[in-house]
């Protein structure tokens, strides 16, 4: 029987999506933060809900806003969570990176830069933060000890666009416009790089299996994180500008400039589905720490949540089949406290997938 995809659509944002990250599963489930660009240069004037540029934390499983976090002026384009989500840390043009409470909301401390931040990684031990950005140096900071300098590492030619800890923080991924770079992070010196023809898009790292995703152009390659040697590379129809590998290494997703999300079988590199994502650009894509699903940021402005195997109760998602022989497809039903079924079955979009808000009732 043929499922069809129904993504929880996240409203919030009303700028680019241009980051996410999820936590790892926690005993409160696990959660999202997102990161949304906003406008520079000048006053964008009020904006619905006034959350334009600030990052923003959900429940990882339904999209459910928790809260935004206030303090940063201007686009913000880097934000992760650490392991327990107890911490969030957040990198912006406004020349700092910032650490937050992800419990109560509160900022913990503005990191001061020379310049632009892009990237923002905690260690598994939430101890330490690296950001990296604009001015092409790889900053680690010590959270314990937030008054003494941080540690730098030059190197890079142009600026940096994602900094990422690995091999259990004993080494660092970072890459710029063309070049990915492993360092050693007790020397601080560059073990090994990669050079591209083409512009670095975006770089993801999985520590079972210590591999490393990467995107240029409309290739979607795999290297081993510990050597940087190549392991298989896909192509895609268009220029892609994220892609995520499933924590099973079954699946791959990727998105990007034609608005579509393409899933791909990892071991035999066959597309198994596409479809029109977005009404904009896909700018990142991840998946959930349990596989369940798949987040994607656009340049549309929301986020939208999908079920990696389409059909399945979780989350907010229940399937409901489709009385015998009625000819329909069947689909999953999308659940939301005190929302009739006929008020979802009036919203639906060009590609059978229906909009819904992300947190109907929302919380203070």
């Amino acid at each position: 029987m043929t499922m069809r995809q129904t993504p929880l659509t996240c409203s919030g944002h009303t700028r680019p999506v241009v980051d996410l990250a999820f936590s790892g599963i926690t005993p409160y489930g696990y959660f999202l933060i997102s990161a949304c660009k906003g406008e520079q240069g000048r006053n964008p004037g009020p904006r619905r809900l006034g959350l334009d540029g600030k990052p923003m934390l959900r429940q990882g499983d339904t999209g459910d806003w928790i809260g935004t976090f206030l303090g940063h002026k201007g686009a913000v384009w880097g934000a992760t969570l650490n392991k327990d989500a107890t911490k969030a840390a957040t990198a912006a043009a406004d020349f700092t990176a910032k650490v937050w409470d992800a419990v109560s909301g509160d900022e913990l401390m503005t990191l001061a830069h020379k310049h632009i931040v892009k990237t923002v990684d905690f260690t598994q031990d939430s101890n330490y933060l690296l950001t990296g950005g604009q001015d092409k140096l790889l900053r680690i900071y010590d959270l314990n000890k937030p008054e003494a300098e941080p540690k730098e590492i030059s190197g890079h030619t142009s600026g940096i666009k994602k900094a990422l800890w690995c091999s259990e923080d004993k080494q660092i991924l970072s890459a710029d416009d063309k070049t990915v770079r492993l360092w050693d992070h007790a020397t601080m010196t560059e073990v090994k790089s990669l050079n591209f023809n083409m512009s670095v898009s975006s770089m993801e790292y999985i520590p079972e299996g210590e591999i490393l995703v990467i995107t240029y152009g409309r290739s979607i390659a795999f290297h081993s994180a510990v050597s940087l040697d190549p392991i298989k590379s896909f192509e895609a129809p268009a220029t892609i500008n994220s892609a995520s590998l499933h924590p099973e290494k079954e699946f791959l997703v990727a998105g990007g400039e034609d608005f579509k999300l393409y899933k791909y079988d990892y071991n035999s590199g066959e597309e198994l589905e596409s479809y029109k994502g977005h009404f904009g650009p896909i700018h990142c894509v991840r998946f959930s720490p349990d596989g369940e699903l798949y987040a994607s940021g656009s340049e549309d402005g929301t986020l939208r949540l999908w079920q990696t195997v389409v059909g399945k109760t979780y989350g907010l998602w229940k399937c409901v089949l489709p009385e015998e022989d009625s000819g329909e497809l069947a689909k999953p039903k999308i659940g939301f406290p005190e929302t009739t079924e006929e008020e979802l079955e009036e919203i639906a979009s060009e590609n059978s997938d229906c909009i819904y808000p992300s947190a109907p009732d929302v919380k203070a």
